[in-house]
């Protein structure tokens, strides 16, 4: 028997529930039945020249090769808050609003530690992205799940929140376009989520991640940042892997209301010793440049969600048509599980989908499909899942 234990704290993860999903995936490939892994969300496109070309430059630097700073470098920040500008018209200080991350996730996991003490109580949506939960554990807060539901389009509903928990809440956790769903929230929803924040001195984090992967140019996905009020309470979470296929470059930012950035900061500067600050040169070219070539990997994904939702229509699966996010969020057959469906797919075509119940109990009844694989090999997963 082992001398060590374990902390805690990790038996607030919840249950690894992809472990059988993994399981029944070796015992397929072992098989010798090709597999195709719709799971992950991780973009399958490569990261453009020009963004390549200015990190080898900024490699040679050796002011590079030192210790980064804690924040980020001043010229990464500024180049945040020119996007800002440009993309959604939110002016930011970059000295004050503006804190480079090592990706978002790090951020988001981060953030709980600057602000939710032992007994605090979190509002969190499920299905959600699992660190929001983990993260609020971590730090000793206590999770209230806010069930993102078909009938409310999948934004929580905020006056089901209880008075009680509305004022013991010390943060609440939003994401749009939202993972797993890909649901977007209107600017009536980010209002009344800012009021009622006001309201009751709750601290407001969006995770923006997807903002830029998104179908028609007359309805963009929107920052919180662009609500009146909403820099007096919200922090916004966003990042460069997405936008521009950089998922391996960690490289990412928060911005908002100075006090929450520069809490997070303070936590980093014990945490973390910062980004390559030859990445956040590469980061810098991408935020200036980037959008042309942001666009044409919008357009691959449109072409890959219109032959996914063809091919479930064919097959009689239900889903919604998603306007954002590279993720189908569709609902299994009557008389399956989550898992029991999924775990169909990965047997019988070496299919390998995303249990709903992977994001939260309010997930069962959905799986998910990530549109983050060539082409023809995603091609080839929804013919075999239609010829089931």
């Amino acid at each position: 028997m082992s001398q060590f234990y374990q902390a805690e704290r990790l038996a607030l993860l919840p249950p690894y529930l992809f472990a059988e999903i993994d399981r029944v995936k070796a015992e397929v490939k072992a098989q010798g039945k090709d597999i195709i892994s719709l799971g992950i969300g991780d973009p399958d496109l490569p990261t453009p020249d020009f963004i390549i070309a200015a990190l080898c430059e900024a490699a040679k630097k050796p002011v590079n090769h030192q210790y980064p700073s804690y924040v980020g470098l001043l010229s990464y920040r500024k180049a945040v808050a020119d996007w800002y500008k440009e993309r959604f018209g939110v002016v930011l200080d970059p000295e004050t609003e503006v804190v480079n991350l090592i990706g978002s996730k790090e951020g988001i996991a981060h953030f709980p530690l600057a602000f939710v003490d032992p007994g605090d109580t979190v509002l969190s949506p499920s299905p959600g992205y699992p660190v929001y939960g983990s993260s609020t554990g971590f730090a000793g807060g206590r999770v209230v799940s806010m069930p993102l539901l078909e009938e409310n389009d999948f934004l929580p509903d905020l006056d089901a929140v209880s008075p009680d928990d509305w004022h013991k809440a010390k943060m609440i956790f939003v994401n749009y376009p939202n993972n797993p769903t890909s649901a977007m929230a209107d600017r009536s929803f980010f209002e009344k989520l800012v009021q009622k924040c006001k309201e009751y001195g709750v601290i407001l984090v969006h995770d923006a991640a997807y903002t830029e992967i998104y179908f028609d140019p007359n309805n963009k996905p929107l920052s919180i940042l662009e609500i009146d009020g909403a820099k007096d309470v919200a922090i916004e979470f966003h990042s460069l892997s997405k936008t521009y296929n950089m998922t391996g470059w960690r490289t990412g930012m928060a911005v908002g209301a100075a006090e929450l950035v520069k809490g997070l900061g303070k936590i980093k500067e014990n945490m973390d010793s910062g980004c390559f600050q030859a990445v956040q040169e590469a980061g810098i070219a991408a935020l200036k440049d980037g959008e042309p070539y942001a666009q044409s990997f919008r357009d691959v994904y449109r072409e890959r969600r219109d032959g996914v939702c063809a091919a479930l229509t064919k097959a009689g699966i239900e889903f919604r048509e998603p306007q954002a996010s590279f993720y189908v969020w569709a609902k299994t057959p009557a008389g399956y599980t989550s898992a029991d469906f999924v775990t169909k797919v990965i047997r019988q075509t070496g299919v390998v989908l995303t249990p709903g119940t992977g994001f939260g109990a309010p997930g069962e009844g959905y799986f998910r499909i990530s549109l983050t694989v060539p082409t023809p090999r995603l091609e080839e997963a929804v013919s075999r899942i239609v010829a089931l």
